[in-house]
């Protein structure tokens, strides 16, 4: 019983080991897209919106006629400050990276929950566009409420980022100090054999 499992677990595996080599040497793009989104806030109290998508090509060969869409902004809650939320190229090269990015001002207060850019590119050996989707952004407290900027937050951000490398060269350069350093008893025994 034991080896009729292990005979056809062995022959599962190898099945999907000969599909995925076959899928990957498949002669096509993979498209992959990652979208961030970043807010800022400008001293006069308005918020900026700093989107960026990059789009990778992870596949074998070259995707044509690339083009970028990423209508998810609305217009009655953003404006458009620089940049475009469409653009389009006229291939990415297997392994290559396309970047895109725009800069949107926010009109009202709210949460937003971006949907992902679309792509869509042409492969030579199929007649029909193909789509790819971006990665969607993690949902933006537009024009929220923050609580002041405390003094000495910068502190407290650095001493949690670089505390442990300052506690071991703290305790490394003691270290140093102690062996370095004579002690008294040492210092008075010191003085006393010269005497």
């Amino acid at each position: 019983m034991a080896t009729l499992i292990r005979n056809s677990l062995m022959k599962a595996l190898i099945v999907i080991f000969f599909a995925s080599v076959a899928t990957a040497t498949s002669d096509a793009p993979f498209i992959v897209a990652h979208k961030k989104a970043s807010l800022t806030r400008l001293k006069s109290g308005s918020e900026r919106v700093s989107v960026s998508i990059d789009i990778y090509n992870q596949g074998f060969s070259t995707a044509y006629d690339m083009s970028l869409l990423d209508d998810s902004w609305p217009q009655d809650m953003f404006d458009i400050v620089s940049g475009n939320t469409s653009r389009s190229w006229e291939r990415l090269d297997a392994g290559g990276l396309l970047s895109h990015s725009f800069e949107l001002e926010a009109k009202k207060q709210g949460m937003f929950y971006g949907a992902p850019a679309v792509i869509t590119f042409r492969i030579p050996t199929k007649a029909a566009l193909q789509e790819a989707y971006s990665t969607p952004i993690l949902p933006l407290d537009v024009l929220a409420e923050r609580p002041p900027e405390k003094k000495f937050d910068w502190a407290k951000r650095l001493l949690a980022k670089y505390g442990s490398q300052i506690s071991v060269i703290s305790i490394v350069v003691l270290f140093i100090y102690l062996i370095v350093t004579p002690s008294k008893s040492s210092a008075a025994k010191a003085s006393k054999k010269k005497r």
